[in-house]
């Protein structure tokens, strides 16, 4: 999730902050991007490129899986 939608996360909590804490804001926003990962790891979230990827090998193991079922029945 280290994309737009984690920036829009963490900018989005950050914009709550009063405008004269930027240390604290600073420190915050690193705090609160290791908390993120380390839960989206925990939660074994996966990247988009790595779903795509195992979408295409279970594709290409349907397809071969549907020809040899064809030639078993013919």
């Amino acid at each position: 999730m280290k994309n737009n939608k984690f920036k829009e996360l963490v900018d989005g909590i950050l914009s709550i902050i009063p405008k004269n804490a930027e240390a604290v804001k600073d420190d915050l926003k690193d705090n609160l991007k290791i908390l993120l990962n380390d839960y989206l790891r925990r939660i074994e979230v996966v990247t988009r490129e790595e779903f795509d990827i195992q979408k295409e090998v279970l594709l290409k193991t349907r397809k071969k899986l549907e020809e040899l079922e064809e030639k078993l029945n013919k």
